[in-house]
């Protein structure tokens, strides 16, 4: 396809719909979107005429929204390609952690392999962006990084990412430094970690070497933080002070950060305050079996909040398929977010805050310049989007049609 082509007859929203000041639902109409060089370079009423004689390609009223992202996976952990099996019970997150040292390694599949499957899955669900993370540990020294880049490789021009170093069995507790410096020098972005007290043992210290690496590295931070109430909250509440102290803000996350589901309303408010001032993004997997961050309510208090998918049946779970919007639409069961605003609203946790509608219902996507990442999708409007979980038709990296066909 040419590089400049007309996207005709695309449905996008434009507002919201009010009785007595109340929304009712959502108001969209038809537009024909020019793409050039990977943007959106012109937006037209589908009532004008196109008057060059560029190709065109028929969304044919197609829901159009911004790409997904998948702001948590683990490429070289999935199973998917490899044959079925169910999870071993243990006691402990050590004894799940030796039982994938010795299952990964003997599968029949390669890592590359699985992780292809597994991104293939990411396109034809919608999503153009993944963060993964992959293990660092002494015995597999950089081979799983190795394998994850070949398979990402493989889709270069299909979708972006970004790698974190993840020290899975401690940073300190396999002394993983020297090799979360050396998966920074060859191509991760980000440094990884788990649980300071419960796996690391010594949370000031292990804080203290993943900001080190950050800092050292020109790099960010991505925490795996499962450990609970107010060991968790005291946790985050460190990271948050170091990571102004190195100026790493807006450079930091924390995953799971099952802490702040198990607090107070006034003690949840004191510490979204603190996470807010050093720009710390908190990422959840919406999990069925434990509390998690209440996640609306930090973004009300300014801390930007999302969704990933992370375990997709592996040694972990035997759930999971590595489709990003059924997660958002959990969020919004859980959360019990059912009207129009609120359900439209959730489509910023997998966009990057790039739903179409602000709070006020103003259209602030697209606009012109922005990448021509979308998907098109069969539904009426955001809202019907993230509860019913349509079918995705075609998904478009920077003006590629990567998975799907359009016209």
């Amino acid at each position: 396809m040419s590089s400049t082509f007309w996207l005709t007859n695309a449905l996008l929203e434009t507002g919201y719909q009010y009785n007595h000041g109340v929304i009712t639902g959502t108001k969209t109409d038809c537009f024909h979107l020019l793409i050039s060089d990977g943007k959106i370079s012109m937006i037209l009423s589908s009532n004008e005429t196109i008057l060059d004689d560029l190709p065109q390609k028929d969304a044919k009223g197609l829901l159009v929204l911004p790409s997904f992202i998948e702001k948590h996976c683990h490429l070289d952990k999935t199973l998917l390609g490899d044959k079925w099996r169910s999870v071993t019970p243990v006691n402990s997150i050590f004894e799940r952690l030796e039982i994938e040292k010795t299952v990964l390694p003997n599968l029949e599949t390669t890592t590359q392999e699985r992780a292809e499957k597994l991104l293939d899955n990411y396109l034809k669900t919608g999503v153009t962006h993944v963060r993964t993370h992959v293990d660092i540990y002494p015995e597999v020294g950089l081979k799983n990084l190795e394998e994850v880049q070949k398979a990402l490789q493989t889709f270069e021009g299909k979708l972006s990412y970004e790698i974190v170093a993840f020290p899975q069995h401690g940073l300190l507790r396999t002394k993983a430094k020297n090799l979360v410096r050396e998966a920074l020098r060859q191509g991760a972005s980000l440094v990884g970690g788990v649980d300071p007290a419960t796996v690391d043992g010594d949370i000031e210290a292990s804080l203290q070497e993943m900001i080190e690496l950050a800092v050292e590295g020109n790099a960010g931070i991505d925490l795996h933080l499962h450990d609970s109430d107010h060991l968790g909250v005291f946790t985050m509440k460190r990271l948050a002070q170091l990571t102004k102290e190195a100026g790493l803000q807006g450079k930091v996350a924390i995953s799971h950060a099952f802490g702040l589901g198990d607090i107070t309303l006034p003690q949840l408010e004191g510490v979204a305050e603190e996470l807010a001032d050093a720009r710390i993004t908190i990422i959840t997997s919406v999990p069925i079996n434990r509390k998690f961050p209440p996640v609306g309510l930090l973004r009300k208090k300014g801390v930007e909040a999302a969704v990933g998918c992370d375990n997709i049946f592996d040694v972990w779970s035997p759930f999971g398929n590595g489709d990003v919007l059924e997660r958002a639409g959990r969020l919004a069961e859980f959360s019990r977010w059912t009207d129009e605003k609120s359900l439209a609203q959730t489509l910023n946790y997998i966009t990057g805050d790039k739903s179409p509608l602000n709070d006020n219902g103003e259209q602030v996507w697209p606009k012109v310049g922005d990448d021509a990442s979308i998907v098109l999708v069969e539904a009426s409007c955001s809202a019907e989007v993230i509860a019913r979980r349509p079918t995705r038709v075609a998904t478009m990296f920077k003006g590629k049609i990567v998975s799907g066909s359009i016209g």
